[in-house]
């Protein structure tokens, strides 16, 4: 029995020495990026058993029980370690998709992908429909038709780069996104098309993240090649590339008379595109007659590098003027502590101007992230604390404690509200931007 039970230690101590009970086979979609691990353990422990234990399994039905028993019991434990939810990566259809908690952040890779074109928009709702891009999983039947969304509180957009609101990105503009299903409780009628069909998307109807071509590709260190431009034919053939490799199959996109390029501090002319260039690009009708239709091309580092800043100058003042968003962790009402997490999507250099020890401001404000009348409604008061906390999924990892001088109804766990640090001026938004009297 000794002998038996040396044996099987024997055996996963090796196993955990070349770090076979580690493997996770799980399959998942991170960021937009497909991302795979190695093989499952069951079949590397049957290829140890196979060329280690032979003799011993041959010698000893016990042993092999153990063995068996072992093994399965392994498979168990990493059976465990998979989601419990369906992935894009790992599209199990018996497991669902992850529906959100109220009040936590999504775990990474839970979001489902997918990209079309932005075809209508309500910036002050946050709300906006994309008519999804043709794929090989959809029938011919179901092509090009209508799904809508709104972006989740926490929810980031990003445009030429750098953070951007809804009404930054032009009708027309081919987006990407990862998204999670509906609330089982939202009633609200699914957009339909001809014959009252409906998207594969339909369902997908919260946003985490939403962005541009020239954000996703240069988000994952991605650009183009330019390998051949027929200004005759109106084509431009391009290449993707990752870290100097390359990504797929060349792809042949349409120039347009309005397709505006941009080289230095200056549009120039489409002759100035040359084969060799690394470009960044934003395109429009995807996949309806090829890979797209070209409305922007950035030829050099300088000209990318401008749109960016310009961009981020422009979501620096959209963000002093209507507050930092976040939600309510914690109260302590005998104190009149208000325990905050920022959400992500935004420059991190903002929250910089939170100081401690100087005065906040606290607005309470609606899932879309409109407020109500912050010039008079906001309560203010110290920040007692900021630290950082774990990075999640729509998170900032930024968390602060204020004490107002008065808690509103507003301030409780898990309700949204803005932030104005004591350095930026609170002015009245537009009428239409204010949620007052609207209720």
């Amino acid at each position: 029995m000794k002998d038996t039970l040396a044996t099987v230690q024997t055996v996963f101590s090796w196993a955990v020495k070349h770090d076979l009970v580690t493997e996770n086979p799980f399959v998942g979609y991170e960021n937009g990026n497909m991302i795979r691990t190695r093989s499952s353990v069951f079949g590397r422990l049957t290829d140890l058993f196979d060329s280690y234990l032979e003799v011993a399994m041959r010698r000893s039905a016990f042993v092999r029980m153990l063995l068996v028993m072992c093994c399965f019991s392994v498979e168990i434990l990493h059976a465990d370690e998979r989601p419990a939810f369906r992935t894009d990566g790992d599209p199990d259809d018996k497991r669902p998709w992850f529906q959100l908690v109220d009040g936590e952040f999504p775990p990474e890779g839970s979001a489902h992908y997918y990209s079309g074109e932005l075809i209508n928009v309500d910036h002050l709702k946050r709300r906006f429909v994309l008519r999804a891009d043709r794929t090989d999983q959809q029938n011919r039947s179901h092509f090009d038709l209508p799904s809508g969304a709104m972006m989740l509180p926490y929810g980031s957009i990003y445009y030429h780069g750098a953070p951007a609101a809804l009404e930054d990105i032009p009708l027309g503009t081919h987006l990407h996104g990862l998204f999670y299903v509906k609330d089982p409780n939202d009633q609200t009628a699914p957009l339909e098309g001809w014959h009252n069909r409906r998207s594969y998307e339909i369902d997908f109807t919260r946003c985490l993240r939403l962005e541009d071509d020239f954000s996703f590709y240069a988000r994952q260190n991605q650009q183009w090649r330019i390998d051949e431009l027929n200004l005759d034919e109106h084509k431009l053939t391009a290449t993707l590339l990752q870290d100097g490799k390359t990504i797929g199959e060349p792809a042949t996109f349409d120039l347009q008379a309005s397709t505006r390029v941009w080289q230095g501090k200056a549009v120039v002319t489409q002759s100035d595109v040359a084969t060799g260039q690394l470009v960044q690009l934003n395109m429009t009708w995807a996949t309806l007659y090829g890979p797209g239709r070209l409305v922007e091309l950035w030829i050099d580092d300088e000209s990318r590098e401008l749109v960016k800043s310009h961009q981020m100058a422009r979501h620096h003042i959209y963000i002093r003027q209507r507050g930092l968003a976040g939600w309510v962790n914690a109260v302590d009402n005998k104190q009149r502590i208000v325990t905050i997490t920022f959400f992500g999507g935004v420059n991190p250099q903002l929250f910089n101007e939170v100081i401690k020890g100087e005065q906040a401001g606290i607005a309470v404000s609606l899932e879309s992230l409109m407020t109500y009348d912050p010039v008079n409604d906001r309560k203010r008061g110290p920040v007692l604390e900021i630290k950082t906390v774990p990075l999640q999924p729509g998170s900032s990892g930024v968390q602060i404690q204020v004490q107002p001088d008065l808690l509103l109804e507003g301030y409780r766990p898990g309700r949204i509200v803005r932030v104005y640090p004591g350095s930026w001026p609170v002015i009245a938004l537009p009428r239409e931007e204010q949620f007052f009297g609207q209720d």
